[in-house]
């Protein structure tokens, strides 16, 4: 596949992403940052961020297992995890951060639950795709500078 074919593809799964809602501005933001002389920052930040929120989305886990369900201390953890995935630009996943913390605020121990289940299927989908992204993006090259979807 030649270059252009290659950033063409590239072009395509990024627009998927926004089409689909999985990305907001804060992704565009972050690529605006990066440059020459670090041409892979957006990945190695989507990389710590999938670093670092598995411990959060752990603690999450064990605090709902807990009996009783300590609200407060899941709103906490939550409010962590929507921040990072806010960062980013994981529209998805902080919608649904956003839901479990009004399910927190409500006391409702079964909707934390299927809405945590929910913000875990988006956490995982994303991260699929943007493997994907970031493989085709290293194939292609660098790109001349960063653009907004449509």
């Amino acid at each position: 596949m030649d270059r252009n074919n290659s950033r063409r593809q590239v072009a395509a799964v990024k627009q998927s992403l926004f089409d689909q809602g999985h990305l907001d501005e804060q992704f565009i933001q972050l690529e605006e940052l990066q440059d020459d002389a670090n041409p892979n920052f957006v990945e190695e930040i989507v990389t710590l961020y999938y670093r670092d929120s598995s411990r959060l989305v752990s603690s999450l886990e064990h605090t709902l297992e807990r009996n009783p369900v300590d609200f407060n201390k899941l709103d906490t953890i939550m409010h962590q995890f929507k921040g990072s995935s806010s960062s980013i630009g994981a529209k998805k996943v902080k919608a649904e951060c956003t839901l479990f913390s009004q399910y927190c605020k409500a006391g409702n121990a079964e909707g934390c639950r299927k809405s945590f289940q929910q913000m875990k299927k988006e956490y995982s989908a994303l991260r699929k795709k943007l493997e994907t992204y970031f493989q085709l993006a290293r194939q292609a090259g660098p790109l001349d500078r960063a653009c907004r979807p449509k």
